[in-house]
């Protein structure tokens, strides 16, 4: 089979389509045969090398890749809930069978049936930015209905699908943007957008109950500032895990009584299958920046590497019109 890999870190260049053996299935594993794989911010981090948080988990060789949506091609002897032949979307595992590739083998508890309304192309943009959102959400953040959160990078893959779970389960939304995208993120569903650039939110929020930091900023200076609009015992997540929490940052977080929480992505099948029943249900929308064939993995690395993509980024594998 086709699959990108990795011979050596570095930039762009290192990035090669090579021909590899097909994963075998393990007993709790689903061997998928690929139609899309999102490329996300993680992908040119671990190809680069990783970082503090990452780099003891890397070895070379490498596929790269932790988004996919496809067909189930086979079945591990232990896996229950699917067949052969369902359209199913989630994380391979981290790091190991990559999702750059024709077939991928994950544990079937990372995935979940595809959302029916969506293609393939569209659903490979959900699982890992979905689930870094509902993680920092709902697990770190217990965000309850009725409850204010303020969504630091709100038009980013994370954020915007953090504004939408939000707003779907009933709490009042602000976020964070440029000014070029403060109409998008009003469109995504936000109360309240600021332009961080021209606007200081730690003048114009206050009372929070959680803020989510999902922007690419490592500052804990900022943190600060994020943790000043909080009310007394609210909650500050951050997805950003290999940037941990300084002095001034933990001292914040104790005059306020706070919480603050390193949020690690959680691909849980149950999480995929309610994220699932909210786009099925119009509640969430997936929007595509832009879709790459295999061989230009490159440019795609490239691309997202300008910080300054509109929705997603998907390599296509397979035509999402080729017979299942």
């Amino acid at each position: 089979m086709k699959a990108v890999r990795i011979q050596a870190f570095g930039g762009p260049e290192v990035l090669n389509v090579e021909d590899v053996a097909r994963p075998v299935p393990a007993a709790d594993e689903i061997l998928i045969k690929v139609y899309a794989s999102g490329v996300n911010p993680v992908d040119w981090v671990v190809r680069e090398g990783g970082n503090d948080a990452l780099r003891a988990y890397l070895t070379l060789p490498m596929t790269l890749g932790w988004d996919a949506a496809g067909v189930v091609e086979e079945l591990g002897s232990a896996v229950t809930g699917f067949q052969k032949g369902d359209a199913v979307y989630g994380e391979p595992n981290f790091p190991g069978d990559g999702s750059y590739a024709e077939y991928c083998a994950a544990k079937a508890s990372q995935f979940a049936h595809k959302p029916k309304s969506l293609s393939f192309t569209e659903a490979a943009g959900v699982p890992l930015a979905g689930l870094t959102a509902w993680t920092g959400l709902f697990e770190h953040g217990h965000l309850q209905a009725g409850q204010r959160v303020l969504i630091q990078g709100a038009s980013g893959g994370v954020g915007s699908f953090a504004v939408q779970f939000a707003k779907a389960k009933g709490a009042y939304v602000i976020g964070t943007a440029s000014a070029g995208n403060l109409d998008y993120v009003q469109k995504l569903g936000a109360d309240e957008v600021i332009d961080y650039r021209s606007q200081k939110f730690e003048d114009l929020v206050h009372d929070l109950d959680l803020v989510l930091e999902a922007s690419p900023l490592r500052d804990n200076a900022e943190r600060v500032k994020a943790i000043s609009v909080l009310k007394t015992g609210g909650t500050f997540v951050t997805v950003n895990l290999d940037h941990p929490f300084d002095d001034a940052v933990h001292a914040a977080l104790a005059a306020k009584q706070a919480r603050g929480e390193l949020s690690n992505n959680q691909p849980r099948q149950e999480w995929l299958q309610e994220i699932a029943r909210l786009i099925d249900a119009g509640q969430v929308k997936v929007f595509i920046s832009k879709v790459f064939p295999l061989a230009e993995v490159a440019e795609a690395h490239r691309e997202s590497q300008t910080w300054h993509v509109h929705g997603k980024l998907v390599l296509q594998i397979r035509p999402n019109n080729e017979p299942a």
